[in-house]
């Protein structure tokens, strides 16, 4: 019966951050941390594609849009606007788009953008395929505010899917992870365990352990990635709702 439970959650290639709560908030705003470089280039990619889809929902073209995002955290990390986020004046994700907001009033064209951010690139921030990803999202429905969350919420689950994949690769359980991820969002028994047994070689039984160990550790390592920008278990929770919440919207 094939194992899915990870040897070490600490895997070489993860991407994964000592996971405390606020821990990659605290790293990211100090400069001299040991984790300063790791924390920031983990909320970059986190959190830019976020901005991205608020800022051209606001109206911005694809191209502001990329300024704006990259001028932002230029000017966040050069002022040490990451040390000014206090857990105790509510969500890190809350934060980050009062500070867009603030930056934004205070923009009066993009060259000025451009001139705020002085020419430096705070992260190598991907960019390329940003359009690809925004006409994905739901047209009309969504303010900015909502796309913003929805953008989050995305980005988290897809942080969290990378690392499982990640221990799975390194459990040399590829193969079965490629073949049983999509139980991972299947609603119960929509999926057929049947054709998946053949497939892999194993009982159906089998199939369904591995399922229940993957669905068991993907919600762990979820846990784990929204424990970085809150400070209680409870926070924790409320914003795990809040993730499916911003995903029905």
């Amino acid at each position: 019966m094939p194992d899915y439970t990870p040897t070490n959650a600490n895997l070489p290639g993860a991407g994964r951050f000592a996971t405390t709560h606020w821990s990659v908030v605290m790293a990211a705003g100090r400069p001299k941390s040991a984790g300063y470089r790791q924390a920031l280039e983990t909320l970059c990619r986190t959190y830019w594609f976020p901005l991205y889809a608020y800022l051209r929902r606001h109206g911005y073209d694809s191209h502001q849009a990329q300024d704006f995002t990259q001028a932002f955290f230029t000017g966040l990390l050069a002022k040490g606007g990451l040390g000014l986020a206090d857990p105790k004046r509510g969500k890190f994700r809350s934060f980050l788009l009062a500070s867009l907001k603030n930056f934004l009033s205070n923009e009066r064209a993009r060259a000025h953008a451009k001139k705020r951010g002085g020419g430096r690139k705070a992260l190598s921030l991907d960019f390329e395929n940003a359009e690809s990803r925004y006409a994905l999202e739901p047209r009309d429905e969504l303010s900015p505010e909502k796309l913003f969350e929805r953008s989050w919420a995305l980005a988290v689950l897809d942080r969290t899917m990378a690392c499982l994949q990640a221990e799975a690769i390194s459990t040399n359980k590829q193969k079965l992870f490629e073949r049983l991820k999509s139980y991972l969002t299947a609603g119960k028994g929509s999926i057929p365990y049947r054709q998946a047994a053949d497939e892999l070689g194993i009982t159906k039984g089998a199939v369904r352990v591995a399922v229940h160990r993957m669905r068991k550790r993907f919600r762990e390592l979820l846990r784990d990635e929204i424990a970085q920008t809150v400070t209680s278990d409870d926070q924790i929770d409320e914003e795990i709702r809040d993730l499916f919440t911003a995903l029905g919207s």
